[in-house]
């Protein structure tokens, strides 16, 4: 068929608008068959699709973009300029180099694509030198620069060039200053710069919400959202609900998480896959994994995060069998496992006892999956060791590792140590943290524990004397729920709680239940040196029996608990809460700073392997 000069006026703009149009939408497959299906291409139809490859990553996509660039029988310098995001996308700030020395007209998206592309690969002060150098400049040039040296960290410098900038009106530029401040822990003088803004976008407020998060102020983060949301300053975006979402996360504010959910379902955003993704990434670490699931399974489209954030759920839950059978039909539907899925895969071993399975995945995944071993996969071995009592292999693990150990091995094998009672491991491990950060109280406290259960007195005063020389301060445990959108914080011996009569009450029936049902407070996990009948009272005063005894009181019969607690639960509290779940006919869902704990009828789902 000939088609009419008129025809092709047309035909030409509408087969380069479907390239585009898909482009547009992520799909990159569907740009390649409407390019591949036009028969009159334009040097536009060949940059839309250049900037499709420039959007995704990797090398294989860098070739095909060195491809269909070296074809366009007539580049123009938008050709010559998403070349360059395409070889900065792919972090090959060489080729990047070779492009910009070699195109025959550099317009001012030229010099800005190399500002901001070298600075977003760390190459800040060659990023400085272009922009000193740069023939003209306009606004997205003094952004490009003023985001450079505040991602870098040096807000002295960005501050300067942000005093000079011409234009001051730009919310891009007053952003990457509220940015850089939040990144580096200075919010006092990033809410200067938000205060200031004359003109504030969305993104804007994300970077406020993601600053709090950041600097662990989620409460303010939240409070800030809440705003943006009642006062219908901005629509938030995917980005914005990750932020708030981690903040819930974070706060084990699982009320609030349910809120945003909730006003999710409003809105077309409830469909995005990031969104989904963190919502149930948030049900799973604010412990309601009947409703991360839920959310996994309705969501239309997942991609590698969603996979790996619901396998980690599942680790963390103890669901190691639904974590490895996840694992599995992730394979089957063509989705390539990564290295955190292969993290959470080792996780999901480390909890639920499955060694031999964890070798196996741990000695095949560089030979199954192309994924060489990194530092976290060989400490979650030496925890998987550990759990199951083959300290020695863990030992040799940690001397056989490629590189420094991170201090959560040495953690890890010290914790194991008191388990299993090994003096000799504990006093290496602690050691090696020590020298690694002579500040690391949980070393000094660990060791101490367990001298103390050895009877080890004078070591234990050894320990305490050595902690006071180094300054190093104690972390306190405490434990906290959340009832009625109010967070309720406990401390052992608590005296600052104004139920705390109640509380008492509450644990002195259910010590005489317990020790109906054969309760024998184990005092192994009294770690001071007095007579038995204090340490056993002391017990009952733990945190996470006070939080438990509160939540009983204070909420309806049936209703499930979930606690949180900033440190490992001791072994007495955990068989305590066995027992309670059973007196009470409740399940007591507890977080530590491991895993979640389901107690149920006298059962925990760690099976006591924890």
């Amino acid at each position: 068929m000939i088609l009419r000069p008129s025809l092709l006026a047309v035909a030409r703009p509408l087969s380069t608008v479907a390239v585009a149009a898909a482009v547009r939408r992520g799909d990159l497959a569907g740009a390649e068959e409407a390019f591949a299906s036009t028969q009159l291409k334009t040097t536009t139809t060949y940059n839309c699709l250049l900037a499709g490859y420039a959007k995704a990553s990797g090398l294989i996509r860098l070739a095909d973009a060195r491809r269909l660039f070296d074809s366009i029988p007539h580049p123009d310098t938008v050709s010559y300029n998403t070349l360059l995001s395409c070889h900065f996308a792919c972090g090959d700030i060489d080729g990047a180099r070779r492009v910009f020395s070699t195109m025959p007209v550099k317009d001012v998206t030229s010099w800005n694509t190399m500002v901001s592309g070298l600075s977003k690969n760390g190459a800040s002060e060659e990023a400085a030198a272009m922009f000193r150098i740069m023939p003209v400049r306009n606004a997205v040039s003094w952004n490009a620069m003023v985001a450079a040296l505040a991602c870098s960290g040096d807000m002295g410098a960005a501050e300067d060039l942000f005093r000079n900038a011409p234009e001051k009106t730009d919310a891009i530029l007053w952003t990457a200053m509220v940015s850089g401040y939040m990144d580096t822990g200075n919010v006092q003088k990033a809410m200067e710069f938000f205060g200031a803004m004359p003109v504030r976008n969305l993104v804007s407020w994300n970077a406020v919400v993601a600053g709090y998060v950041k600097n662990s102020r989620a409460d303010d983060a939240l409070r800030v959202f809440k705003t943006m949301v009642e006062d219908s300053i901005v629509q938030p975006n995917a980005s914005t609900l990750s932020s708030v979402l981690l903040g819930c996360s974070n706060l084990s504010a699982l009320g609030f998480g349910r809120q945003v959910h909730q006003w999710c379902m409003k809105l077309p955003l409830s469909r995005n896959v990031t969104v989904g993704t963190s919502l149930l990434s948030m049900y799973c670490k604010c412990g309601d994994l009947n409703d991360a699931c839920k959310v996994f399974d309705e969501m239309s489209t997942k991609d590698i995060v969603a996979w790996n954030a619901m396998i980690s759920g599942y680790a963390q839950h103890g669901g190691g069998m639904q974590a490895i059978k996840l694992f599995e039909k992730m394979k089957d539907e063509g989705v390539v496992p990564d290295w955190i899925t292969l993290l959470a895969v080792l996780t999901a071993c480390i909890h639920t006892g499955l060694c031999d399975f964890g070798i196996q995945c741990f000695e095949t995944m560089q030979e199954a999956y192309k994924i060489e071993p990194q530092i976290d996969h060989y400490s979650c071995m030496v925890d998987l060791l550990c759990r199951a009592g083959l300290l020695e292999r863990a030992v040799n693990m940690i001397h056989s590792m490629p590189f420094e150990p991170h201090p959560s091995a040495y953690g890890t094998l010290l914790t194991a140590c008191r388990v299993y009672k090994n003096l000799e491991f504990a006093e290496f491990a602690a050691r090696k943290l020590i020298e690694q950060d002579p500040q690391n109280a949980g070393a000094y406290v660990q060791l101490a524990n367990i001298y103390a259960v050895a009877n080890k007195w004078a070591d234990v005063s050894r320990v305490r004397r050595w902690m006071k020389d180094n300054a190093v301060v104690k972390t306190p445990g405490y434990s906290w729920m959340e009832i009625k959108g109010v967070r309720h914080e406990f401390r052992s011996n608590d005296r600052l709680h104004p139920q705390l009569g109640l509380i008492h009450d509450k644990l002195d029936r259910l010590q005489m239940l317990m020790k109906a049902m054969g309760y024998v407070p184990d005092l192994d996990f009294a770690l001071h040196d007095v007579e038995d009948s204090l340490k056993s009272q002391m017990l009952m005063r733990h945190s996470e029996k006070l939080a438990i005894a509160f939540g009983l009181i204070s909420t309806s019969p049936g209703m499930t608990l979930r606690i949180f607690k900033n440190l490992r639960i001791c072994g007495d509290c955990h068989n305590a809460a066995k027992l309670i779940s059973k007196i009470e006919d409740r399940e007591i869902i507890l977080r530590d700073t491991t895993r979640f704990h389901h107690f149920r009828g006298g059962h925990c789902s760690c099976g006591d392997y924890w």
